[in-house]
């Protein structure tokens, strides 16, 4: 075919379908119909999927739903969790729950968690972990806080915080006033220990030493919290963060009456939450007029206040705003790196071969009278691996929720936009179907040399995943770390009771019972 024949035949093609336009012609819109764009094929998919009211799931009342299940039985608030494992063997990995009026949709497939968390965007949406403290913080109009709100009032807040709170650089620099506290709280167990090591209460013990770390990293002001009393104010901000979760979470099974008019479980939870904020305000308002003073004489010292003087220099927050992530910071441990700590001294105590194998690793690394620094803790592979393996076990909750901003499809179902899903990865931590010898404590199959063994990526997220991970992780892992380093250093742990120590369902996860652990030092 010569030239002119080539024109002539790409000329004979170009009429049968239509001249080329940029505006209304044949051509361009046979093209557009037959090249779809990524929503037109998201529409596609959604509309081929199985509806919504089709999501198996247990059956329940009218406005009660599976709310008696719960109070009456076979289940009780408890083993809220059990009940969710049991549910995935019956359904499969996406079932659907109502319990009084409020319905989710929980996911227990990795890889459709994975999906979720590729197209969530910049801005996820989550509903609040705690639904009665976003309530109450507009209640007494303070600032909802990173939890409690979504899109760009969240983004806002997170932008803010995130250079102090999210990166491991930043963290380090609080890590001299961690050790001062892991110090003093090894003084504290050599003190209170019986002749044959066993502390007693130790749970309240690790209460006390996460919100005494807490004050210091945010306020730099030590509270003495270790050595008060039943009857201190630090105690009482303690029971108090008890009262908070208990009341929280029976009023998730219970019809929200609450909402509407004020129950006296209501009240209750109210005065808890009065006592707690009002004692921590008091702290934010005593430091922020010490930065202001020293500054205004020219004694502000580079270093001092670093946490609460970079908050006030964010102009983007408000004043209310620097308040309650300052006291989000100082009360989150209470409900996540004590119970943490509880279950991480239960492992090792429980597992003498694995505690002896992370105590070489960092007698190698450090001595006990020395502080742990950040090069310290990178070069210590088991130890972290012994963390991880104990959140296997003990994760500090059941699920991660989502709230998509648009229509989804999960597991062949349509989700529309603004369900309530419960990623419930966390549930599937022990089952043999994800990890070999599931119920055996094998810190080896964390590590990447050797004996690893390959894990889905999207099963174990302590901490959540993507940018609404948990703000305070960088300072909560740091707790673990040292003092974990520092007991292992001075003693050998030893687990005192025939009992085994199992979690039970407050929102989040805490020990079920009192931990009864021998502290036998090691010098």
């Amino acid at each position: 075919m010569n030239s002119l024949q080539a024109t002539k035949t790409f000329g004979v093609l170009i009429e049968s379908v239509g001249k080329p336009s940029f505006n209304t012609g044949r051509w361009s819109s046979r093209v557009a119909a037959a090249v779809k764009t990524p929503q037109e094929k998201v529409n596609v998919e959604y509309d081929n999927a199985k509806p919504f009211s089709d999501i198996p799931g247990p059956r329940g009342l009218p406005v009660f739903g599976t709310l008696f299940q719960y109070t009456r039985g076979p289940y009780t608030i408890d083993t809220y969790p059990d009940a969710l494992i049991d549910r995935y063997k019956e359904y499969g990995p996406i079932f659907k729950e109502t319990i009084a009026g409020n319905t989710i949709v929980h996911i227990f497939d990795p890889e459709e968690i994975k999906k979720l968390y590729a197209i969530e965007g910049k801005t996820p949406h989550v509903p609040p972990l705690l639904e009665t403290m976003q309530m109450y913080r507009k209640y007494r109009d303070m600032s909802p806080g990173l939890g409690n709100v979504n899109g760009e009032e969240w983004y806002r807040l997170r932008s803010a915080v995130q250079q102090m709170m999210m990166r491991p650089k930043s963290a380090a620099a609080f890590l001299p006033l961690v050790n001062e506290v892991v110090d003093d709280f090894i003084i504290r167990i050599n003190q209170i220990k019986t002749p044959t090591g066993e502390v007693l209460n130790i749970n309240n013990e690790l209460l006390k030493f996460t919100l005494e770390s807490a004050t210091y990293t945010c306020f730099e002001k030590r509270l003495n919290t270790l050595d008060a009393g039943e009857e201190s104010h630090t105690q009482k901000m303690i029971n108090c963060n008890h009262t908070l979760l208990e009341l929280s979470t029976k009023l998730k099974f219970k019809l929200p009456l609450f909402k509407y008019i004020s129950t006296p479980m209501w009240k209750k939870l109210v005065d808890a939450e009065d006592f707690f904020y009002k004692f921590g305000q008091t702290l934010v308002d005593e430091t922020v007029a010490k930065i202001k003073e020293l500054s205004e004489c020219g004694e502000l010292q580079e270093g001092k206040y670093d946490f609460m003087a970079y908050l006030l220099g964010r102009k983007e927050l408000t004043y209310k705003d620097i308040s309650i992530v300052t006291l989000s910071l100082f009360a989150d441990g209470l409900s996540t790196t004590a119970p943490i700590l509880a279950w991480q001294l239960y492992c090792l105590a429980k597992h003498p071969d694995q505690q002896e194998k992370a105590f070489e690793e960092v007698r190698n690394l450090c001595h006990k009278d020395e502080p742990i620094t950040a090069r310290m803790i990178g070069k210590m592979p088991y130890l972290k691996a012994c963390i991880k393996e104990s959140f296997r076990f003990f994760p500090i909750g059941p699920d991660v929720s989502r709230e998509p901003t648009r229509d989804v499809v999960v597991s062949g179902y349509q989700i529309p936009a603004g369900t309530n899903l419960s990623l419930n990865n966390n549930l599937l931590l022990r089952l043999p179907e994800f990890f070999s010898d599931a119920e055996k404590y094998i810190p080896e199959r964390w590590l990447r040399e050797g004996s690893g063994e390959s894990v889905h990526p999207y099963v174990l997220t302590p901490f959540g995943h993507g940018p609404r991970m948990c703000a305070g992780r960088r300072f909560a892992e740091q707790d673990i770390h040292v003092l974990l380093i520092k007991l292992l250093l001075n003693f050998r742990m030893e687990w005192g009771s025939d009992k085994e120590l199992g979690k039970r369902f407050r929102i989040l996860f805490t020990p079920d019972r009192e931990s009864s652990i021998k502290f036998i030092p090691r010098y």
